[in-house]
């Protein structure tokens, strides 16, 4: 959230510092502020859902891939129809998009009362096909690689090329994150937080893709990172022992904490909720205000277009060093982000299935022995 904080705060300084430079020094033409860039609807449009893979402009030519709408209305029942028949204001079967208010964006239709009303609305949005895209691309690399090891015996030769890097970068997620964050019952949830890590990491990636099937914003939206969230959220909860619950109804505290008034239970069942919360809003904050950074250096160049070559040239030059800059880091958030996120899950998900301390220690010389 810091980040975003900040990345905020950028785009309303620069917006108030161009704009004063403009108004003191620049005298526009009408015609000119016709074609001023809008920044706003182009960071809001990127990290946005929609209706439309929009790709390109060519002259006044919107170069869009349309998506499937599907929407059930209370009065006429479900419609199925290509998201091109609503674009740009069109309204089909009394369905349009809403250009303002509450409903800004998303579709909509009226009532006998003429009051705009969302219908039941399940469509295939820019998020959702990207995370479609997302999802056949993870499922092509693991199971490719899975069928080269099919195909092999236990004393054939290591792997090479591009499914030796995905041992490693399989084995270094498995040995280092889920077993050292999960402990004895590893294997039990390996399967899951290894598809949480590379669904995250290739949803970063491709992400960051400004062509077509890339630069869908994924993970930055709050209702992936939500569902994700909640995943770790039911399998801690769902398969934690008998003294994870202990530990939150009963914790080993002084009795005062505890009766008369159940202060840190209260807190300890609290914090069940907040460490989920907490996974959903660092995936969102962080992916969101990455997008938005680099978003707004590029915007740097088309910003300061009515300024004169010289501003304009020395901030193009600055634009795109630090947009190329942004992108690299970016790449390393991608990791760092999914990391993160496995690593914390792990470590919720090992801290639910903790043992009793004689328990645990008669099953390390177990296993010792």
């Amino acid at each position: 959230m810091k980040q975003l904080r900040i990345v905020l705060a950028l785009v309303c300084l620069l917006s108030g510092f161009f704009a004063a430079q403009a108004d003191d020094h620049v005298v526009v033409p009408p015609e000119q502020k016709e074609n001023d860039v809008d920044v706003k609807g182009i960071i809001f449009g990127h990290i946005g859902d929609s209706y439309e893979w929009h790709i390109t402009d060519i002259g006044h030519t919107h170069v869009t891939v349309p998506l499937p709408v599907i929407v059930h209305s209370s009065v006429s029942g479900w419609h199925v129809f290509m998201s091109s028949k609503i674009s740009h204001g069109h309204t089909h079967d009394g369905f349009y998009v809403a250009p303002a208010g509450s409903y800004e964006g998303k579709i909509v239709e009226k009532n006998a009362a003429g009051e705009e009303v969302r219908p039941i609305d399940i469509s295939i949005t820019k998020v959702t096909m990207g995370i479609f895209i997302n999802c056949i691309l993870l499922l092509i690399i693991i199971l490719g690689v899975a069928n080269w090891y099919r195909k092999r015996s236990p004393e054939s030769e290591a792997p090479g090329g591009f499914v030796g890097f995905m041992e490693m970068f399989i084995m270094m997620v498995h040995d280092d994150i889920i077993k050292e964050g999960v402990g004895p019952n590893y294997r039990k949830f390996a399967p899951y937080l290894l598809t949480a890590f590379f669904f995250i990491f290739i949803s970063n990636v491709i992400g960051l893709i400004p062509l077509f099937p890339g630069g869908a914003n994924v993970t930055g939206n709050i209702a992936i990172t939500m569902v994700l969230a909640l995943f770790t959220f039911f399998i801690v909860n769902v398969f934690g022992n008998k003294h994870y619950w202990k530990d939150i109804f009963w914790p080993e505290v002084p009795w005062w904490l505890k009766i008369p008034i159940p202060m840190m239970p209260f807190i300890e069942l609290f914090g069940i909720f907040t460490k989920p919360f907490a996974l959903m809003i660092r995936l969102f904050a962080n992916m969101l205000a990455g997008h938005m950074a680099i978003l707004v250096l590029t915007c740097l160049v088309f910003i300061t277009a009515s300024m004169g070559p010289a501003i304009n040239g020395s901030m193009t030059v600055a634009s795109v060093l630090f947009s190329v800059f942004m992108n690299m880091l970016e790449v390393l958030v991608a990791f760092i982000q999914a990391y993160v996120f496995t690593m914390l899950s792990a470590v919720f998900i090992g801290l639910a299935q903790e043992t009793g301390h004689g328990e645990h220690k008669a099953k390390e010389e177990g296993a010792i022995s």
